[in-house]
């Protein structure tokens, strides 16, 4: 099966499976980039969990394949330890090697980070949640933003955006906001209890560009990435540089890691993305 589509390339190399996006493409010279495929990969680094050597060194060299793919060093990458929070922090430097999983200790209850340095490696993990790829290519800064359920709610992505401007002088219209694989409205159903907590959340924005109710099961369907998107367009960025892989994890599963379809010993995806030296 292959996802490529309008928006994105599905990249099949040396056994390694990733997607691109055709915008971020644009700009090879200056940026790298990447969203895994293929669920016998695993990302899942924390050891905090109970991972094994055996699986903690598989999820290295999961690591270590992926960048490669695009010409990155596994070594530079900077995890943050995602908490399902609003929290975006600045990467001014490397972690250490020696620092277990990829510095995500230093950046705890983070689900965003954000970088103009070059020869770091940005990395998060999804298994439906969204995750963002930011670049401006005006101030050649990235971001790497995980947004799930809670971290939409909480309008990180928003929070991402202002950072990037308070920060290093990124104008909303120069910055390209790419959304890789996630759930989508066919399979994000909820109870009333967060139903609740979006319609309270988001009163500027009609519910019926976002929210749907399933009057048989007496549930509703969120469509956490048309939300994203207007957020983002209200934040001042462009409507052509919002660019979504307009690919469901749960729909495609059989490549890509969900939450919904594997339960509670759920395996993770991951995004890469990486300035070039220039």
């Amino acid at each position: 099966m292959n996802l490529s589509n309008k928006d994105v390339i599905h990249i099949k190399k040396n056994g390694i499976e990733y997607l691109q996006f055709r915008k971020l493409l644009e700009y090879k010279d200056k940026v790298k980039h990447a969203y895994s495929v293929g669920i016998d990969k695993n990302f899942r680094t924390a050891r905090v969990g109970g991972l094994s050597p055996e699986e903690y060194n598989k999820s290295l060299n999961d690591y270590k394949d992926l960048c490669e793919s695009v010409g990155s060093n596994y070594i530079n990458i900077v995890k943050p330890n995602q908490r399902h929070t609003n929290e975006v922090k600045i990467v001014n430097e490397k972690i250490n090697l020696n620092a277990p999983d990829f510095g995500m200790e230093q950046y705890d209850s983070t689900d965003g980070v954000i970088t103009n340095k070059e020869n770091i490696v940005l990395s998060t993990t999804n298994a439906d949640c969204i995750i963002l790829l930011f670049y401006d290519p005006v101030k050649n800064v990235i971001a790497n933003i995980h947004s799930g359920w809670k971290g939409t709610l909480h309008r990180i992505a928003v929070n991402a955006v202002r950072k990037m401007r308070a920060e290093f002088g990124c104008k909303p219209e120069d910055i390209i906001a790419c959304m890789c694989p996630s759930i989508r409205k066919c399979h994000f159903e909820v109870e009333q209890d967060v139903r609740d907590l979006y319609v309270e959340e988001f009163q500027d924005i009609p519910e019926e560009e976002w929210l749907e109710e399933t009057i048989k099961s007496k549930k509703w369907h969120i469509d956490t990435v048309a939300l994203n998107k207007i957020m983002l367009k209200k934040e001042g960025l462009k409507e052509e540089n919002i660019v979504d892989s307009g690919i469901c994890s749960v729909c495609n599963s059989e490549l890509l890691h969900s939450y919904r379809a594997e339960g509670k010993n759920f395996n993770l995806s991951s995004a890469i993305i990486e300035l070039k030296t220039l």
